[in-house]
């Protein structure tokens, strides 16, 4: 069972045989700044876990904690229970981190590049081997560039290339860092495809991402916001959540609109969407609430439509963060 979406921990994950990684307290300073603060939660074996929030959130940092790159300043998470504190080489052959710009090596080919991590990874050459390699080709439909340079791929080729890399050791934890960033559509689907299939071979998978809408394919995720953990659950848990009280209101001046219902009595958040606004009530309601409808027309808003928001992930972080 999930922690409780309003609680924004994760308190029911214990450190057992099914826990991939637990995380207690995690913390890291730089200087006068505190990238992570105090995070807690725990991550199953087979899941696929989301670290969620904007550029300075902290992901990265916790990510690169988890993955033995960073020494923490303060708490400790262990990964397949080895404590990242205190021994973080000991986890590093059956983990995978995949940084948000990878170490290909643009003068090797797509078939060299592979054959560099496997020789890493200590992966004798050989049937096993191109039984791997083979296999990888077939899922990142990389074989017809087998001889290309990486440095003349495209984005997300390259990106295909580095998870290819990454996954030549057959590890049982993924740790991406925003594996999508600056992908074609196309591309960033063929990545999720490839995800899905890590999935279903019961590959752990946490990944940091600052698109919402790839949080949602996540079991859970937590959101962070200035290095905390501000919600914690599975995406649609998080939504219902907001079920009920969530509006779109379209109208001639948004702005006027907007104005308006950020201060009215009974609404929790107002925020420009596009030429909507999006308003979050206090209480749940099966329609906008009168007063506000009146406050509205008083304002010369000029609303046009009034409709029932399903909540997206967007709105449940701008809820808990205050926009």
């Amino acid at each position: 069972m999930s922690a409780p979406a309003s609680s924004g921990r994760d308190t029911d994950v214990a450190p057992d045989s099914a826990t991939a990684i637990h995380v207690r307290g995690l913390t890291r300073t730089f200087g006068d700044v505190t990238a992570v603060d105090d995070l807690s939660f725990g991550v199953r074996e087979g899941e696929l876990f989301g670290l969620v929030g904007p550029d300075g959130a902290g992901k990265t940092t916790t990510l690169r904690i988890l993955a033995g790159v960073l020494a923490p300043t303060g708490g400790d998470a262990t990964v397949f229970g080895v404590s990242v504190a205190r021994d973080p080489e000991a986890m590093k052959p059956r983990i995978a981190y995949m940084p948000q710009r990878f170490g290909l090596y643009a003068d090797l080919t797509v078939r060299e590049n592979l054959d560099f991590y496997g020789d890493l990874h200590g992966l004798p050459r050989g049937a096993e081997r191109e039984s791997r390699v083979e296999r990888l080709y077939r899922f990142s439909n990389l074989d017809p560039f087998a001889s290309r340079l990486a440095g003349k791929l495209s984005g997300g080729m390259k990106q295909k290339l580095a998870l290819s890399c990454a996954l030549i050791h057959r590890p049982q934890l993924l740790l991406l860092d925003e594996p999508t960033f600056g992908v074609d559509p196309i591309s960033r689907l063929d990545l999720w495809i490839i995800l899905q299939e890590m999935l279903t071979e019961g590959i752990t998978i946490l990944l940091t991402t600052s698109y919402l809408d790839e949080a949602e394919r996540c079991d859970r995720v937590a959101l962070l916001d200035r290095g905390r953990i501000v919600a914690l659950d599975a995406p649609r848990a998080l939504q219902a959540d907001l079920d009920g009280r969530a509006f779109e209101i379209r109208a001639s001046s948004p702005r006027a609109a907007l104005r308006v219902l950020r201060e009215c009595q009974g609404v929790s958040r107002a925020a420009a969407f596009g030429d909507s606004v999006h308003v979050t009530l206090n209480q749940p309601a099966e329609s906008l609430p009168a007063s506000l409808r009146q406050a509205l027309d008083a304002a010369g808003a000029g609303v046009e439509s009034i409709a029932t928001l399903r909540p997206s992930l967007e709105d449940v972080f701008m809820e808990r963060t205050g926009g």
